[in-house]
């Protein structure tokens, strides 16, 4: 299993993102993927900070499955780098797999819902966990910073959580593979603009974990990312020095580094032949499968300014057909959407994933309203955006 990033998408995804997975979070009962659940506030998404309800209970084991539960090892007070407001941050956990695994499901515990944006579960083998050890130990407090990634190489897309998500179970016999003595990495975005002011909080929060036996008749799954550039400048009604966009990406450099400077221009350029994209509220990018398979699940993330978000197969093509498709966007339900019935897609099949972001939204959410208004590219913080589809599938299969 592995976190697949298909040629034309990002190489640096959603952990600024968010993050789904397969047989991970979602709504509980499959639906339609292109039927969305509405909601009153949905076309104006109250945004990160708002109370969120405690998760629901699990849903029984299914024949062979058990649970392993884990948490942060020790409570964890974020802190974001210099005029930022965001962290990343790693932390390592150990499900003393003694025996190859497959995860079945996942549901992030989060404690403190006023800092936690979103997580992702990386699975490490014994070489990499190593690694990530020896990261841990050189750095100081609880875990690593981790923009990006999971802070190492050789991190395993298998798990994710976002506002809104709770643990969706595939129908299928299907699951991501954990070799035996595998680690876990749990990479959290802590973003502050809640509490900018006050004392934060500490967070410690935890995960309970699906296994099946190795040995099982499932078919392995992997997560792969299809991302599509953002040039959103501000309003005809909006001004200042972050307007411009060389200000912002040198505004986004400082605060994520040198990478978060080059990759607005690099993801613009593969999506548009070369070129940069057009400013405008709606960008997209296509790809074509280097391997066939077959789509079980897909998620869409944006951040505050999110209107709509679409994933299509063979766009304007013979075999056309539209995989997810939210139309009103609400950061407050990013749950992953369970096909109705699987999808079989060739080697050289075509998907495309199309963004709506609406710069007026920033005047009307608390958590940016009071920020200054800025040219907003890809970027890892809850008040940059991103433009994601996440596509749970099993190739050659």
């Amino acid at each position: 299993m592995k976190t697949t990033r298909w040629p034309g998408m990002a190489a640096l995804v959603l952990t600024g993102a968010l993050v789904l997975a397969s047989c991970g979070q979602g709504a509980g009962t499959a639906r339609p993927s292109a039927v969305p659940p509405q909601s009153p506030g949905a076309a104006t998404h109250s945004g990160h900070g708002m109370e969120a309800a405690p998760p629901p209970p699990a849903a029984p084991l299914r024949a062979g499955e058990r649970f392993v539960n884990l948490k942060l090892p020790k409570p964890y007070t974020p802190a974001a780098p210099p005029k930022a407001t965001d962290e990343y941050r790693c932390f390592l956990l150990d499900p003393k797999l003694s025996a190859p695994a497959f995860l079945t499901g996942n549901q992030f515990l989060a404690q403190n819902t006023d800092l936690v944006h979103h997580a992702i579960v990386y699975a490490v083998d014994r070489d990499a966990a190593e690694k990530a050890r020896t990261l841990d130990a050189s750095t100081s407090g609880e875990g690593w910073t981790c923009f990006g990634d999971a802070g190492i190489e050789d991190g395993k897309w298998i798990g994710h959580w976002a506002p809104g998500a709770n643990e969706t179970l595939l129908t299928q016999k299907v699951g991501h593979p954990v070799a035996a003595g595998s680690r876990l990495i749990l990479q959290v975005h802590y973003n502050l603009l809640a509490t900018e002011g006050k004392a934060a909080g500490s967070d410690q929060s935890g995960i309970r974990l699906r296994f099946a036996d190795g040995a099982s008749k499932l078919t392995p799954l992997e997560t792969s990312l299809l991302s599509a550039p953002i040039e959103l400048p501000c309003t005809k009604e909006e001004s200042g020095p972050l307007c411009d966009r060389e200000a912002a990406i040198d505004d986004l450099a400082n605060r994520f580094g040198g990478q978060a400077r080059e990759f607005p221009d690099q993801l613009g350029q593969m999506c548009n032949d070369g070129k940069p994209p057009p400013p405008g509220d709606t960008q997209h990018c296509e790809t074509s499968l280097p391997a066939g398979g077959t789509v079980y699940a897909l998620a869409g993330h944006m951040h505050l300014l999110g209107r709509s978000i679409k994933v299509e197969l063979n766009p304007g093509g013979p075999g056309g057909e539209t995989l997810l498709d939210i139309p009103r966007y609400n950061f407050d339900d990013q749950a992953i959407r369970p096909l109705d019935r699987p999808v079989v897609v060739k080697k050289g099949d075509r998907l495309r994933v199309t963004c709506t972001h609406d710069a007026g939204l920033r005047k009307a959410l608390p958590a940016l309203s009071t920020l200054p208004p800025r040219y907003v590219v890809w970027g890892e913080g809850t008040s940059d955006e991103m433009c994601l589809g996440l596509v749970v599938w099993s190739p050659g299969v």
